[in-house]
């Protein structure tokens, strides 16, 4: 079958050198973001050919006061309560979510001990039948350990996420006097702190994972690598809780400062006399930064624990080679290379001069990183594989080709570019879907709902053939292992997608930052620029979310069925048809709780703003100063209390099905869940795309038909407006929430795979 050219030392020094190289340029970019000061030094303007962006410096010193000591007080104030209310939100949520991790890591242990009666005795293997492997009760440690690293892991990547976004919106803002170029760089720099520091840090934490835990197992690598998926359900299950209750206080504090503020009051967004401006801006930070950062931490983790579960009962693992079984850590350690590449493009190799050079240069970022880890992938895969080698496949051993496995991973990565620019089309108003959606608030909020709905049915086609043409290729060529490279494909520049995607919320910030710091209208105007572009990125990024997620979750499910010794998942057997109909129901229950829960917190915002408006002498003139904090409050306990029964759905259906009904009920589910999830999030996440940049398209007045829809007040503004309410909780919550729920549940039940099989099915063997 051959040899791989790179040999098993160099693999091991190749990982962590990445992942280090990862974690020193993200801090050389902090450092870089350190520089902007937010103390007043004297300064002139820059020279009309100043590099990024300085050109378009028209604003005069006195005309915008540019050294004035009130401008950097304000914004360091700002700043300040942002970020003290983002800490004190995630501080409450972590404290809730540690005694889950707690809990759940006893549930992991009592339940997989229990496989062999928490038996010392090693036991036979799995898959081969002729050795002998670590006993029941040690894998449940491990598996414990691991799923505390990968929480822990999780929790720590949405924590320094929100830390690095508030740490430089109020330093955008600042550039932004300087130029939009200046400011571009600024909120680039910090997102790709976060990018670079989670990559980074989920591939480190899961390569010293794994040679920790090979001191125990040896040469037992199929017990090995099941106690790793652990790592994954870690990661996915705090992602849930990130994405959730950071979505639910994000859209509440959202709605209740549009709907008083923008429609009732007619004041500008992030005016400072609303009282939920700051909650508005501190939502950014938990819902889009943390949040997100959780999310995908969570799918790189499952799609790397998918990988090598697969490869460790494959020619991989019962021949112990090294390298091949790194593969997939590789293919992540190259990503990191490559998207530290990419990155100089946007903030060394090209400087933005105009606003217009915005969007572009983000685009840019997703051609260049894919075009340059396609070249990557044949390098690892022509090094790092041996020319031929086998791949489990349900039961058989199928002989896989080294420039297979190759087409695999490329599949996936230029799948999740095709998602990203389908996604760009149909929610960037740029583009005709969404300026049709604008031209229907002329008769009002009903026909710009039918538009938007309508629109977000139709951006799942392409979406879902991309995927399935990806999921047919690579399985077709290396089986699950396939589909599980894919998925890693589509995450490998992940560093590059994060940036992309940190830099909208830290952009928001910053044009929300100078709104109440009372700069010009032309500081807003570019800061206005930066939130456009990182707009349609955001949603470019949930794209990729949701698409990984498919390929993750058939993945898992691959995994699961092998792990679980299900023959075939036969759709006409009552046990799994059960299993299918249930599971596609689950994504709608779990959509309405999530909804419901913003409307509900929504409802105590809009109150709680209007009695402001109402009660406090002079708020509208600007003599009176808001209570802020009482928002923060509201949208703080709301968010914990509510994030609660959604988590507890996902978390304990995999528990209570296959405890109660079998694997092969169980199935079904995650069958059911990942076809009907699927289609609901990247319909859900496009629509509430839509009708913001509808909104946003009706504001800026760009062109001819803009402007007979505005001005800002008009009936179609309004009707916009009501339509950007409504998609809130869509496109930032709901929709990119159920991508975890599709993979979470699918990791679940792999993880709990020995118990389900061993004990599984009570009902069933009653009756």
């Amino acid at each position: 079958m051959g040899e791989a050219i790179v040999s098993d030392l160099l693999t091991e020094i190749l990982i962590p050198v990445a992942a280090v190289i990862g974690i020193a340029f993200a801090l050389f970019q902090w450092v870089l973001v350190a520089k902007v000061k937010l103390t007043p030094e004297r300064q002139t303007a820059p020279p009309a050919n100043n590099k990024n962006g300085s050109g378009d410096y028209l604003i005069e010193e006195e005309e915008e006061g540019f050294n004035e000591p009130n401008v950097f007080v304000k914004c360091a104030e700002i700043q300040k309560a942002i970020s003290e209310g983002a800490t004190s939100f995630l501080f409450t949520e972590y404290q809730y979510v540690g005694i889950f991790m707690v809990a759940f890591a006893i549930l992991i242990f009592l339940f997989l001990g229990s496989v062999e009666g928490f038996s010392t005795k090693e036991q036979p293997c799995t898959y081969v039948k002729d050795r002998t492997c670590k006993p029941a009760l040690f894998n449940a440690i491990f598996s414990t350990l691991a799923f505390l690293l990968g929480a822990i892991t999780s929790v720590v990547s949405g924590f320094l996420g929100m830390k690095i976004a508030t740490f430089a919106n109020a330093r955008t803002t600042l550039e932004a006097r300087k130029g939009v170029g200046k400011a571009f760089i600024t909120a680039f720099r910090s997102g790709a702190v976060m990018g670079f520091l989670l990559a980074a840090n989920g591939l480190f934490v899961l390569y010293i994972s794994i040679n920790l835990f090979k001191l125990y197992y040896g040469d037992d690598w199929e017990g090995l690598f099941e106690a790793i998926t652990g790592y994954g359900l870690g990661g996915s299950s705090m992602a849930l809780f990130g994405r959730v209750g950071g979505g639910i206080y994000t859209k509440a504090a959202d709605v209740g400062a549009d709907l008083v503020g923008k429609v009732e009051r007619n004041i500008p967004e992030d005016d400072p006399r609303n009282p939920a401006v700051i909650a508005d801006n501190v939502g950014d930070n938990v819902g889009d930064i943390a949040g997100m950062g959780s999310d995908l931490f969570g799918s790189y983790a499952e799609s790397s624990c998918a990988a090598l579960v697969v490869a460790s009962i494959s020619s991989f693992g019962t021949n112990h080679n090294l390298t091949g079984m790194f593969y997939p850590l590789l293919i992540s350690s190259m990503g990191i290379i490559i998207c530290l590449i990419t990155t100089l493009f946007a903030t060394d190799f090209f400087e933005i001069k105009a606003v217009k050079e915005i969007e572009p240069a983000l685009k840019r970022q997703l051609i260049i990183s894919t075009a340059l880890m396609t070249v990557g992938i044949a390098i690892v895969s022509w090094l790092a594989l041996p020319s031929s080698f086998t791949i489990f496949n349900f039961g058989v051993q199928k002989e896989v080709k080294n420039w297979e496995l190759f087409f695999c991973v490329a599949i996936g990565l230029w799948a999740g570019l095709v998602i990203g620019f389908v996604t760009e089309y149909y929610t960037s108003n740029a583009y005709s879907p969404v300026q049709d959606v604008a031209d229907s608030c002329r008769t009002g909020a009903a026909t710009n709902v039918i538009f938007g709905l309508a629109l977000g049915y139709k951006s799942v086609i392409i979406p879902i053939f991309a995927i399935a043409i990806s999921i047919f290729v690579s399985f077709s060529l290396a089986a699950m292992y396939g589909i599980a490279v894919a998925a890693l494909g589509m995450l490998s520049t992940i560093a590059t997608g994060l940036a992309i995607d940190a830099y909208g919320p830290i952009s928001d910030n910053a044009g929300g930052i100078a709104e109440m710091a009372g700069m010009s209208h032309r500081i807003r105007e570019r800061t206005d620029a930066l939130d456009a572009a990182g707009n349609t990125t955001a949603a470019i990024g949930k794209g990729f979310a949701i698409g990984s997620a498919a390929l993750v979750s058939l993945a898992l499910f691959g995994a699961f069925v092998s792990r679980a010794a299900i023959a075939a998942v036969d759709v006409l057997t009552p046990k799994v048809f059960i299993g299918l109909i249930v599971g596609a129901m689950l994504p709608y229950w779990f959509s309405a709780m999530t909804m419901k829960s913003v409307g509900s917190a929504a409802l105590k915002m809009v109150e709680e703003v209007r009695r402001q408006f109402n009660t406090i002498p002079g708020l509208m003139e600007g003599t009176a100063k808001p209570d802020y904090a009482t928002c923060v409050k509201i949208s703080t306990d709301a968010s914990i209390k509510e994030m609660i029964p959604p988590g507890a759905l996902v978390m304990l259906t995999p528990l209570i099905v296959g405890t109660f009904f079998g694997v092969e009920t169980l199935a079904g589910v995650l069958a059911g869940s990942l076809v009907s999830g699927v289609q609901i999030a990247i319909s859900a996440s496009n629509t509430g795309g839509a009708w913001d940049n509808a909104k946003k398209y009706i504001e800026a007045g760009a062109s001819e038909h803009a402007r007979s829809l505005g001005p800002k007040g008009s009936d179609p503004h309004k009707a916009a407006v009501i339509g950007d309410t409504i998609g809130d909780p869509l496109k930032d919550t709901s929709g990119p929430s159920l991508n975890i729920l599709i993979k979470l549940m699918a990791v679940e039940s792999l993880v709990f795979a020995p118990f389900f099989a061993t004990h599984g099915g009570l009902l069933f063997k009653l009756f």
